[in-house]
């Protein structure tokens, strides 16, 4: 159970004992927040979610059923991880070593992949450690992403490729006059980069 009198579990849950759990955070039946977990204020846990060791995860996310989200990964806030959606730790993996002796923690070291604030993972994708995925940016349903993906980028794929650009509602930006982009639900505007493969919130 968590230690954090104001964060709930199901009783089938299972909360290492030091990890940590804000306030407002709910963890659903068969979930796991492994050892030095933390998990940000308001967050939601869902069912057979794993949260390894180490992970950080910030205020007002959304981890729906069955992701795995292996440590040392970083969670900004508001971040979305869709169902079954994960979040590897190793871009070589072995089971034994060349002489054929099993691997142990001590014969490999994990990398993370990071998510900025208000990003989105959508569902059955993979993030393949170590890549960062920008604010605002989505990855789109079943993408196995294997680069960095800039703000408010839109990717999608095997493996992910940008195919537009999203504002901080997931609305698709809409070119406008020279390099300018705009965001049809909030009016936001932002300016294309000389290469076109960033972009800036000129608002």
């Amino acid at each position: 159970m968590p230690s954090n009198p104001n964060a709930s579990a199901a009783p089938t849950a299972t909360i290492a004992p030091t990890a940590s759990l804000g306030d407002g955070v709910r963890v659903w039946d068969g979930s796991h927040v492994e050892a030095g977990a933390v998990i940000g204020a308001e967050t939601l846990v869902g069912r057979g979610v794993t949260i390894g060791a180490g992970v950080v995860v910030g205020a007002r996310c959304k981890i729906q059923n069955a992701a795995l989200v292996y440590g040392p990964a970083v969670l900004g806030a508001g971040v979305f991880v869709g169902p079954g959606a994960v979040l590897t730790n190793d871009n070589v993996p072995r089971a034994v070593n060349p002489d054929g002796t099993k691997q142990d923690a001590s014969d490999w070291q994990p990398t993370a992949v990071v998510v900025e604030d208000g990003a989105s993972i959508g569902a059955g994708a993979i993030c393949v450690a170590p890549v960062h995925v920008g604010r605002w940016a989505m990855v789109a349903a079943g993408a196995v992403v294997t680069h960095d993906v800039p703000d408010h980028a839109l990717v999608a794929g095997v493996p992910a490729r940008r195919i537009g650009w999203v504002g901080r509602t997931g609305a698709r930006l809409v070119a406008a006059a020279g390099d300018a982009l705009t965001c049809p639900a909030t009016g936001d505007r932002f300016r294309l980069s000389a290469a076109g493969d960033q972009i800036e919130v000129s608002r």
